[in-house]
């Protein structure tokens, strides 16, 4: 299968998945939703009436949404062009935070809407128990008809507790819930076979059935305020909610009725399809909300016994290790060219494995003192990239 669906199968797909989406995650950002005066209160309007629309037609609905320090800059006159520290930016997202949810109470409760804010830190859902914790909230509050709104918790995050950026954590809220949907609301309209603005053969790509290389390379022809970089972030939430079973979109987030257009089968923006094989949950969990605490570095025979057999990872095909890490950290399998094989859960922290790398299982007693496992990774806890 090509990366790009033909226009009449892309059409058929799209409708499909639109028409059995019963939880759908939306997600929208400062550029969408912020102007030179600060929060757009028109724009807000028309996604509180549109995702109003979703949840009235009985579906679950979870919106993501940047927005707070812009608001607090807007409150507290601090010019867009006035570069911020951390702790000021901190300091913004707790102004901000209060004026974007009254915003958004008053603008839902137009269409007779309850609302919930949660505020998330990269640690609420790298802790196990806490991740499924914070699933269980969502799911109560959909129990309870309330559409919750989800923002990374500016305020308190530093880097080790950061998400990225709010797409990743719109993916990884839609894998989280089992959602079948994630909507990118953005600035631009979509990804297109060429630039624009330069090649007079370019046209817009609709359905995408795999997210290649080809595809990637895409970004450089869409023009935005976010840069690549944000749409390269839109395209990596893009790839995990493929891996977690959900479809994805990529479009304007400012044109009126974008959802219903969309939900009607109009061809808007870009429709990126599920993958064919779904990831297990915890295996999600462990490839894509972990964050990597170290590396080891793997011989081929290791790789294939991993990749290609499906196997553990045994020290003795462990060349190297890079970094500190404790027992039960996530941690990265390179090969021999520096490229990521796997991730995967360790059994062993770095300073024994440095200890027993090229040795059979057989010897970690008589090096150790002890021998907790076989393996340095388990194939369980192991997630071939």
């Amino acid at each position: 299968m090509t990366f790009q669906v033909n226009k009449d199968d892309g059409l058929y797909w799209r409708q499909t998945l639109f028409d059995k989406a019963r939880r759908i995650v939306v997600k929208v950002g400062s550029a969408v939703l912020t102007g030179d005066k600060g929060m757009n209160l028109e724009v807000v309007d028309n996604l509180s009436r549109e995702i109003a629309f979703l949840h009235s037609s009985g579906r679950e609905v979870i919106l993501v949404s940047s927005g707070a320090v812009a608001a607090g800059r807007k409150k507290l006159a601090v010019d867009a062009s006035v570069k911020v520290d951390l702790k000021e930016k901190q300091a913004l997202a707790a102004v901000g935070q209060s004026t974007l949810m009254h915003v958004y109470d008053t603008s839902f409760s137009v269409y007779g809407k309850n609302i919930a804010q949660i505020l998330l830190t990269h640690s609420d859902l790298a802790d196990r128990d806490r991740y499924l914790n914070v699933r269980n909230t969502l799911l109560t509050l959909f129990r309870f008809g309330v559409i919750p709104i989800i923002n990374e918790n500016d305020t308190v995050s530093v880097e080790e507790l950061r998400f990225g950026d709010n797409d990743n954590l719109a993916a990884l809220i839609t894998n989280l819930i089992e959602a079948d949907m994630l909507i990118c609301l953005t600035d631009v309209k979509g990804l297109y076979s060429g630039n624009p603005l330069t090649d007079p053969e370019a046209r817009p790509i609709y359905t995408v059935a795999e997210i290649t290389p080809e595809v990637e390379s895409m970004v450089g022809n869409v023009k935005s305020a976010l840069g690549t970089g944000g749409m390269q972030s839109k395209i990596r939430a893009a790839r995990i909610v493929a891996s977690g079973g959900g479809s994805s979109f990529i479009g304007p987030g400012r044109e009126k009725y974008v959802l219903q257009k969309l939900f009607s089968g109009e061809m808007v923006g870009t429709f990126f399809l599920p993958s064919r094989e779904k990831m297990q949950s915890r295996k999600h969990w462990i490839a894509n909300v972990l964050k990597s605490k170290g590396v080891v570095v793997i011989d081929a025979g290791a790789q294939m016994a991993i990749s290609g057999h499906g196997k553990s990872l045994l020290p003795s095909g462990i060349l190297e290790v890079r970094g500190e890490f404790g027992v039960g950290e996530s941690i990265q399998c390179l090969n021999e060219n520096d490229e990521c094989i796997a991730v995967g859960l360790t059994n062993y922290c770095s300073d024994h494995i440095k200890k027993i790398k090229r040795l059979h299982s057989a010897d970690i007693f008589e090096v150790l003192g002890f021998k907790d496992s076989d393996e340095v990774i388990h194939r369980d806890n192991l997630v071939l990239m």
